[in-house]
């Protein structure tokens, strides 16, 4: 009999099973695939990053050294070794998962996971026979799939998920990617980098949904600086394959005409559907609303005692940080403690370059709200650092309430806004104030200089600009 059983070892399955079995429960986790660590890990936020990483010192080496004195010849992209160097970054990480569950006497299954009743999960392996592990607690955490685009057929060759975008063998001549959310953004980047001519199809008027709307207009901007071609406010209504590649039917969101955009790939990329097949939810009485995720209350129980969920599978952002808190909060309430998420500083990334960052409420969200607030902006142009780099594209804005001079949410884009967002997350974890931030001693030259200067500017004192 386990304390826990764990379906799905991606980010909040894997860091959760840990974390109970540091406050002493007997844990099993089961996973479909043969490595841990789920998509993430897998096919996403890792490889990705991989790819990101020799894409960005690619064009770096190819329009960039020359100009700081470093004589290179003209680099050339060896995709093969490019997408070597992204498996041993894979294999890398899910073989630290599988030593750290070892370590912390977890026992994994691998196999497709089924709850049968509360206390009872089956795991049925690709061979042998399927056994029922007995438990006190059901934890799932299986994730989230790509969502499907209305009849157009992804192949993983031509038509491609993120999954395949990752294992394309060759740089595309164009690529046509559906959808300007962060995922379609981060692989259109790495590919135009390599060579690609890139065209983002999205059906709303933006970029970035949900994000600020000032920052998802200069980001724009900025990707469309660099080569990108986008067409917002449409659709693809159909991807057709002919002897020269694809043809892909665009036309307007509100309707009208379409055209044809001739691809050699295509990218799906319209977000991500929770993953619940199999697991035999209906039958155990576990309840899913009306977007097919689990319903749990504030303290990750779904409608059966002793079945809980966590992560991609539930409601809230599909961030594989926001999945770990949350495995770490349902393991400490497991044990009779207090855990607990603050969903209101959960920092959201956009690996692309120059990176995008942001954390709590947009300016967008603030005005619908009727909350009175003061905002404070610094371009990067003014930064001593970024201006020894040249890497000035970009700002650092910060939102305050207008009478508590409370921070109520940070945006950046700009040169590693990625890590520069953090200090933001502690501060206001904290409960800190624009003055705060900016009173905070930052040292000299660096990137992060610019957030102190955008909390300066909150109160219209910024030194530098």
């Amino acid at each position: 009999m386990y304390d826990l059983v764990v379906i799905g070892t991606g980010p909040g399955g894997y860091v959760g099973a840990i974390r109970a079995a540091q406050l002493g429960m007997k844990v099993a986790v089961v996973e479909k695939r043969a490595t841990h660590g789920g998509t993430c890990l897998n096919v996403g936020c890792i490889p990705s990053k991989s790819l990101l990483h020799a894409s960005e010192l690619f064009e770096e080496a190819e329009h960039a050294f020359e100009g700081m004195g470093i004589k290179v010849s003209k680099p050339k992209a060896d995709i093969k070794q490019m997408l070597k160097f992204k498996d041993e970054a894979i294999e890398g990480n899910t073989k630290g998962i599988e030593f750290l569950l070892k370590k912390n006497k977890i026992e994994a299954f691998h196999g497709t996971g089924k709850i049968l009743s509360a206390g009872k999960v089956e795991v049925t392996p690709e061979k042998g026979e399927s056994q029922v592990l007995e438990t006190k607690n059901i934890c799932i955490a299986t994730g989230s799939d790509v969502a499907r685009l209305k009849g157009i057929e992804i192949n993983e060759k031509q038509v491609v998920s993120s999954t395949g975008a990752l294992e394309l063998d060759k740089v595309p001549g164009h690529l046509v990617v559906v959808g300007a959310g962060v995922i379609g953004l981060e692989l259109s980047s790495v590919w135009r980098r390599l060579g690609s001519k890139v065209t983002v199809v999205e059906f709303l008027d933006r970029i970035l949904p949900g994000m600020d709307s000032e920052v998802a207009k200069k980001f724009q901007m900025l990707l469309k600086r660099q080569g990108m071609e986008f067409k917002l406010g449409s659709r693809v209504t159909a991807v057709e394959k002919d002897k020269k590649g694809l043809k892909v039917s665009v036309e307007p969101a509100k309707g009208g005409d379409a055209e044809t955009i001739e691809a050699d790939i295509v990218l799906v990329a319209i977000g991500r559907v929770p993953y619940t097949a199999g697991l035999g939810l209906e039958e155990a009485g576990v309840k899913l609303d009306e977007h097919g995720r689990v319903i749990i209350d504030d303290h990750f129980k779904t409608s059966v005692d002793g079945i809980y969920a966590i992560g991609d599978v539930v409601r809230g952002a599909m961030l594989a940080h926001k999945a770990e808190e949350e495995g770490v909060a349902l393991a400490e309430i497991l044990a009779g403690q207090a855990g607990h998420v603050n969903y209101g500083t959960i920092p959201g990334v956009v690996y692309t370059q120059p990176e995008v960052a942001t954390i709590g409420k947009t300016e967008d969200e603030l005005k619908e709200a009727g909350v009175e607030y003061k905002s404070g902006s610094f371009p990067f142009m003014a930064n001593g650092r970024a201006k020894a780099n040249k890497t000035t594209d970009g700002f650092v804005k910060v939102l305050a309430d207008g009478k508590t001079d409370q921070v109520l949410g940070v945006h950046i884009v700009g040169p590693q806004a990625g890590e520069l967002i953090h200090e933001c997350a502690v501060l206001m974890e904290f409960g800190g104030s624009s003055e705060d931030l900016a009173r905070t001693c930052h040292a000299h030259p660096t990137l992060s200089e610019a957030v102190k200067e955008a909390a300066l500017a909150v109160n219209k004192r910024a030194i530098h600009s």
